[in-house]
C-alpha cells in the first residue's frame, strides 16, 4: 500500500491523452468516436426491438429517434467524461489511489494479488444457487413479475405455474377431449411433427402424477419434449450471433459458412439450455411422485440441480449478471415488504462506483479487467484507451504496463512536465 501514495510529476498529457496535447482537443476526438460507436450499437437495436413489438407509425415518427439519440448520449458520456475529468482533475493521482481502494474488495483483483483463491467451477455454484431462488419466486405467486417473469415461463414453460382456475382432473379430461377431436383431422406431417410423433410413440405408455399439471404428456416425453425445445432455441441463438461474423468472410472464406452450423458452441449453448429444462423438469415431477404433492419448495431443489447443467457453457458473465438482478429482486421485495429501507437514485449511485472500478482497472490493471469489457472500451474510445502511457503508473504497483510493454507515446517536448523517455521527431 505504501506504493499507493507516491506521487509522480507527469501531466495529463504525458498519462492520458498521449496521443494529442491538447486536453479540449482529445476530450472532442474521444467524444466523437464515442457517439459515433454508440450510434451504431442502439440504432439497430432500437429498430429491431420496434419491429418485433410491431411499433405503429406513430413511434417510429416522433419516439424511435429521441429513445436513440437518448440511449447513445448515455453511453458517449461514459467514454468522453471520464477524460474531461482526468484534466479537470490534474490531482488526479488521489482519485486514482481511492479508487484503487475500492477495487481492491473485487473478486478478480483480490485473485489477481493473491489474496483470494479461486474455487473451482465457482461460476458453475453461483448459478445453482441464483437458480435455485429464481425457480423458488417463480413458482410463488407474484413472486416474479415483468420480463424475468415471461422469460422464465417460455424457458421452463407456462405447465410449472402453479396458479391454475381448474382442478387437475377436470384439464385432463379436457385434454383428451380436445386429441380426439385433433385425431379426427388428418394433417400433412412435417419434420417436426414426425419428431413429436417419434417421442410421443417412445412415451405413450409412460407415468403422469396426477399433481403434475403437463396434460398433454407424460412426464418422461414432458422432459425429452422440453430438452428437444430448448436445445434447438440456444443452438439457433447462437447461430444467429456468428451470422455477422460468418457473413463478412463470405467472399474471401466461403468455407467458413459451415462453421456457422457446426461451431461448438452452437451445441454447448443448446446443450446448456436443454439440460437446465429437462432436469429442472425432470426434479420436480419426481419430487411430486415422492412426496405426492405439488409444493413451491420444489422449485429450490429442482432449481439447484437444473444448475449444473452450466458444466455445458461456463460463464462467469451469466452467473453474475443473473446474481445481481437476484440481489435487486430481493432488494425490491424487501421494499415492498417494509423490511428494508428505500434509497433514492440507489441504482444511479451503485452505476457511478461500479463504472469508476471498471475504469480505474482500465487504466491500472487491465489484466484483471473483463476482455470483453475492455474490447468494448476500445471500440469505443477508436482505441485511444490502449495508448495511454501506463509506464510511469508502474510505480503503483499494480502492473498498469504488464500489456503494453512495448508501447512508448510520441510526446511532444514542449508540452510535457518530465523530458520524454526517448526522442520522438515531429512532422
Amino acid at each position: 500500500m505504501a506504493a499507493l501514495s507516491k506521487s509522480i510529476p507527469h501531466n495529463c498529457y504525458e498519462i492520458g491523452h498521449t496521443w494529442h496535447p491538447s486536453c479540449r482537443v482529445s476530450f472532442l476526438q474521444i467524444t466523437g468516436g464515442a457517439l459515433e460507436e454508440s450510434l451504431k450499437i442502439y440504432a439497430p437495436l432500437y429498430l429491431i426491438a420496434a419491429i418485433l413489438r410491431k411499433r405503429k407509425l406513430d413511434y417510429y415518427l416522433h419516439k424511435l429517434l429521441p429513445e436513440i439519440l437518448q440511449s447513445a448520449s448515455f453511453l458517449t458520456a461514459n467514454g468522453a467524461l471520464y477524460m474531461a475529468f482526468f484534466c479537470i482533475l490534474r490531482r488526479g493521482l488521489l482519485t486514482i489511489y481511492m479508487a484503487n481502494l475500492a477495487t481492491e474488495t473485487l473478486f478478480r483483483m483480490g485473485v489477481a494479488r493473491g489474496t483470494i483463491t479461486t474455487l473451482r467451477n465457482g461460476e458453475v455454484l453461483l448459478f445453482c444457487i441464483t437458480a435455485a431462488m429464481y425457480m423458488f419466486f417463480f413458482r410463488c405467486k407474484d413472486g416474479l413479475k415483468g420480463f424475468t417473469f415471461s422469460a422464465l415461463r417460455f424457458i421452463v414453460g407456462k405447465e410449472e405455474i402453479p396458479t391454475h382456475s381448474f382442478s387437475p382432473e377436470a384439464a385432463y379430461a379436457k385434454v383428451e377431449q380436445k386429441r380426439e377431436q385433433h385425431e379426427e383431422k388428418p394433417r400433412r406431417m412435417n419434420m417436426i411433427g414426425l419428431v413429436r410423433k417419434f417421442v410421443d410413440s417412445i412415451c405413450k405408455h409412460g407415468p403422469r402424477h396426477r399433481c403434475c399439471k403437463h396434460y398433454e404428456d407424460n412426464c418422461i416425453s414432458y422432459c425429452i419434449k422440453g430438452f428437444i425445445r430448448m436445445f434447438s432455441v440456444g443452438y439457433l441463438i447462437q447461430c444467429c450471433l456468428r451470422i455477422p461474423s460468418a457473413f463478412r468472410h463470405l467472399f474471401t472464406q466461403p468455407s467458413r459458412l459451415l462453421s456457422l452450423f457446426y461451431n461448438k458452441e452452437n451445441f454447448q449453448l443448446g446443450a446448456f439450455l436443454g439440460s437446465f429444462v429437462s432436469i429442472y423438469k425432470g426434479t420436480s415431477c419426481f419430487l411430486r411422485w415422492i412426496r405426492n404433492l405439488d409444493d413451491e419448495l420444489h422449485a429450490i431443489i429442482a432449481g439447484f440441480l437444473a444448475g449444473i447443467s452450466m458444466m455445458f457453457y461456463k460463464s462467469t458473465t451469466i452467473s453474475m449478471y443473473l446474481a445481481s438482478k437476484l440481489v435487486e429482486t430481493m432488494y425490491f421485495k424487501g421494499i415492498e415488504a417494509g423490511k428494508v429501507p428505500y434509497f433514492p437514485h440507489a441504482d444511479t449511485i451503485i452505476y457511478s462506483i461500479s463504472t469508476a472500478i471498471c475504469f480505474q482497472a482500465a487504466v491500472m490493471e487491465v489484466q484483471t479487467l473483463r476482455p470483453s469489457y475492455w474490447k468494448f472500451l476500445l471500440r469505443l474510445t477508436k482505441g485511444k484507451f490502449a495508448v495511454m502511457n501506463r509506464k510511469v503508473l508502474d510505480v503503483f504497483g499494480t502492473g498498469a504496463s504488464k500489456h503494453f510493454q512495448d508501447f512508448i507515446p510520441r510526446l511532444d517536448p514542449r508540452y510535457t512536465t518530465v523530458t520524454p523517455e526517448l526522442p520522438t521527431e515531429f512532422s
